[in-house]
């Protein structure tokens, strides 16, 4: 039996205080008013609102993450924020190695298995990030590089429990195109067979599609065999758009 779809919304360096609540809010309107789509919902927003909205997602029976977390469980790293912290804030998951996080704070697969670890450590489920560039695409080398890259980065004595993959190939991710539905497929295929050998119960752990989902396009994404849920950015800051893409799972 497939997984539990997850629809998890990463809010990114995007809105205020009460913006957040705003969208919380409405997003506890709809689940408590209208049928209830068969999928758990996460909203991750920036570390500035996690405290103020750990209680309002509580309420509206949605789950909470954070974005990052340092791998240190406390020290004198100035700006960065430890694990524990975020449990300590509400969190269940966070998200670690997004390609934004690769690419733009230079991490690499030994820092993100290292966070990875430090989320287990805390009690959360960690979100691991992979996905190739277009030219890594375009070299015909694509499930090699995002398979090597979620063996690295996998932390030691995960389970479906504590882990979640998210497939998010870099091209796709705020551009507004998306991989086609066999590309889609044949990569999760491809990091099912991968997590066999790593994970005892693989066949349990989700594999999220991020990267330019929206309402349009989700319901075909979510219906692609090992896909079991969605990363979403930009429409996840549109109640409309998010709702839309919740409901997509049935």
């Amino acid at each position: 039996m497939a997984p539990r779809k997850l629809i998890a919304g990463n809010w990114k360096m995007n809105l205020l205080k009460a913006e957040g609540e705003a969208l919380v809010r409405a997003l506890g309107a709809s689940l408590a008013s209208e049928p209830k789509p068969a999928c758990d919902v996460l909203v991750c927003p920036p570390f500035t609102l996690l405290g103020a909205l750990a209680p309002l997602c509580g309420e509206a029976g949605l789950a909470l993450g954070a974005q990052d977390c340092h791998a240190a469980p406390s020290g004198a790293f100035t700006g960065n924020v430890a694990a524990p912290m975020l449990a300590d804030a509400g969190c269940a998951y966070v998200i670690v190695g997004h390609s934004e996080r690769r690419s733009l704070h230079g991490e690499d697969n030994a820092t993100v298995k290292a966070k990875a670890e430090a989320a287990l450590a805390a009690g959360l489920v960690a979100i691991v990030c992979v996905g190739e560039t277009e030219a890594e695409r375009d070299s015909g080398k694509a499930e090699e590089i995002v398979v090597a890259q979620l063996l690295q980065s996998l932390p030691e004595g995960a389970s479906a429990g504590s882990l979640v993959v998210a497939y998010e190939p870099v091209w796709a991710i705020g551009t507004g195109r998306t991989p086609t539905v066999a590309q889609v497929a044949d990569m999760h295929a491809a990091l099912r067979k991968a997590l066999g050998g790593a994970v005892a119960d693989a066949a349990a752990v989700r594999i999220l599609y991020g990267g330019s989902v929206k309402p349009g396009n989700a319901a075909e994404l979510l219906a692609v065999a090992n896909v079991d849920g969605a990363l979403v950015g930009g429409a996840s800051l549109s109640h409309g758009d998010f709702w839309a893409i919740c409901q997509s799972c049935g």
